[in-house]
């Protein structure tokens, strides 16, 4: 027989995968179903509602915005590099949103945000002739992003099970006008615009758990973002890494970081989703 072991014993998420992985022969518990077993018997047992990073976890925005600024490069005769001009632009709105967290700006949406940003890249790259109708299209690429392969069917097996939301900085209508245009399937819209507080503060994180009525340690946080995640732990989340190893391109994979840093880590969102029982 296995070993008990006793409910007050608080083993590491690493110590559990072990003993579990190595009494696969004793328990007669398959090799594709131990990572299962550890979310059954796991603090994530009690979760109820899954809350979910969107750019870059549920969607591909970098490759989003290369497809279409190469049909501007085609219709205006720019010779933009599109994937250096994605990168600036998305890291441009980490300082914009510092702004506002010291007072500079006021709350100002997300999508206001990628515009400041948009306006000084275009005088950059020298993005001529294109009239204001053409510039707000451009700024709301990031509501037409597309998800990662495996997004709609992960999530769609999730949503059996369990209640899930975005929870984003993106504004509101920034990420229902996404979800409908891809066909992401969550039950409710939650954005850090709610709680008018970006992550990593805890106050967007609480709010999520405040509007589902349920104690923080219910709620878990999916992201492919470490530093999203350990605010979300900060605030009482439960966590799960996804791994995103193209999110800023092929040139640059993204390092995965510990496996035991957080409740779950998954490969994707099929992996995900079987990780959990769904």
């Amino acid at each position: 027989m296995g070993k008990i072991i006793a409910p007050q014993h608080a083993l590491s998420r690493r110590s559990l995968l072990t003993l579990m992985a190595t009494s696969v022969v004793v328990s007669g518990v398959g090799p594709g179903s131990w990572r299962r077993v550890y979310a059954q018997v796991s603090p994530v047992a009690n979760v109820q509602a899954l809350v979910f990073d969107v750019f870059g976890t549920v969607v591909d925005w970098r490759g989003s915005i290369i497809r279409e600024g190469n049909l501007l490069n085609q219709q205006k005769g720019y010779d933009i590099d599109w994937g250096e001009f994605a990168d600036r632009w998305r890291s441009g709105y980490g300082p914009a949103m510092n702004q506002v967290r010291s007072g500079e700006l006021p709350w100002t949406k997300l999508d206001d945000l990628h515009r400041m940003v948009l306006d000084d890249l275009i005088i950059e790259f020298e993005l001529t002739g294109l009239s204001e109708a053409e510039i707000q299209h451009l700024n709301k690429v990031w509501h037409r992003l597309t998800p990662w392969p495996d997004a709609i069917a992960g999530l769609t097996r999730l949503r059996e099970k369990y209640t899930i939301a975005t929870l984003s900085n993106g504004n509101v209508s920034l990420l229902l006008n996404m979800a409908k245009n891809a066909g992401l399937p969550f039950d409710t819209i939650l954005s850090a615009e709610l709680s008018r507080r970006y992550k990593p503060d805890p106050e967007a994180y609480l709010k999520a758990a405040e509007l589902f009525s349920l104690p923080p340690e219910q709620v878990m946080l999916v992201a492919a973002h470490p530093s999203d995640l350990r605010g979300a732990a900060r605030a009482g989340l439960r966590t799960a890494y996804v791994h995103r190893p193209m999110e800023r391109g092929p040139e640059r994979p993204t390092v995965a970081p510990a496996q035991d840093e957080f409740d779950l880590f998954a490969e994707d969102f099929i992996d995900l989703a079987e990780q959990l029982g769904a």
